[in-house]
């Protein structure tokens, strides 16, 4: 009976993980995109572009162009920055000159950084406070630097920040990688026997950006910029083992990425990491069925 009794309370304690993963959101899903009350059209100004948004400093006559662009990215074509130095070295990535719609840097890095950049980009609303609902476990620090190239550090720094652009480059089977291959479209195929079995721990959520047929990192492969604080992985989905449903997440985070999960070895952080880095993964130092824990 006793026997019996234990059994029951592990399928429970069990069948409550599984719940206690999946988390609607409480806020608008917009969050700090939100802006202010301005929602859709801080960023796209579906008339006339930035011009029609008020906020055009240079004579850039394409802008709005491309996705409706509400902000003025005049002053960062042609720009060069560095990012991403560790002892691998460091990436630089030269901006378009233009909004060159044959580049993905174009939508996916220099859109960002008109509202992100606090070195070139100085006239964005954005003024390097956002409210992210942190709880107060976050301690004193209740703002997120999110002004790149201007941080304590000094103006033009960009050497603290992830790798992006289109020579931050993701590969597969070397020391620090995933027993992954790139086809010739270059898209990252998660098929050899460490990073299939991550995909089903966890999953590949990350949207890396082809250039030519490579795959490269820009903001928009770790960040989806329209949903703040949920992570939805629908039903019949492929790219992961984790059950349908909306799971938590935060800072516009592509996956399930939930600092402030109850319990002591919660791994959902370090495993949205582990996308991309696979040297540091479970599956990759014999770790074949160590699931995510939320």
């Amino acid at each position: 009976m006793r026997k019996t009794f234990m059994v029951l309370l592990m399928v429970f304690a069990i069948a409550g993980l599984a719940v206690a993963q999946i988390q609607a959101p409480t806020s608008d899903v917009l969050g700090a995109h939100l802006n202010y009350g301005r929602g859709c059209a801080a960023c796209h100004a579906p008339h006339s572009g930035v011009y029609g948004n008020g906020g055009a400093k240079t004579a850039d006559t394409t802008a709005g162009n491309i996705a409706l662009w509400g902000q003025d990215v005049g002053d960062l074509f042609g720009k060069t920055i560095v990012t991403g130095q560790s002892e691998h070295g460091s990436y630089s990535e030269t901006l378009p000159a233009s909004w060159d719609q044959t580049r993905p840097d174009t939508a996916n890095l220099l859109t960002c950084l008109s509202c992100h950049d606090g070195n070139y980009a100085q006239g964005a609303m954005m003024k390097n406070t956002v409210w992210e609902s942190l709880p107060s476990t976050y301690g004193t620090y209740n703002t997120i630097p999110t002004l790149l190239g201007a941080d304590p550090t000094g103006t033009g720094n960009y050497l603290n920040d992830h790798p992006v652009g289109t020579n931050a480059i993701v590969g597969c089977g070397g020391t620090y990688d995933w027993d992954c291959t790139i086809d010739a479209t270059g898209k990252i195929l998660m098929t050899g026997t460490g990073s299939s079995a991550f995909v089903k721990n966890y999953g590949f959520f990350v949207s890396t950006k082809a250039y030519n047929n490579q795959p490269t990192v820009m903001c928009t492969t770790c960040h989806n910029q329209h949903l703040m604080n949920a992570f939805t992985i629908k039903s019949g989905a492929t790219n992961t083992g984790l059950p349908a449903g909306t799971y938590a997440t935060m800072f516009f985070l592509r996956g399930p990425y939930n600092p402030w999960s109850a319990g002591a070895n919660v791994n959902q952080t370090a495993q949205f990491c582990r996308q991309c880095h696979g040297g540091e993964a479970n599956e990759m130092n014999g770790g074949l069925n160590i699931p995510t824990t939320f």
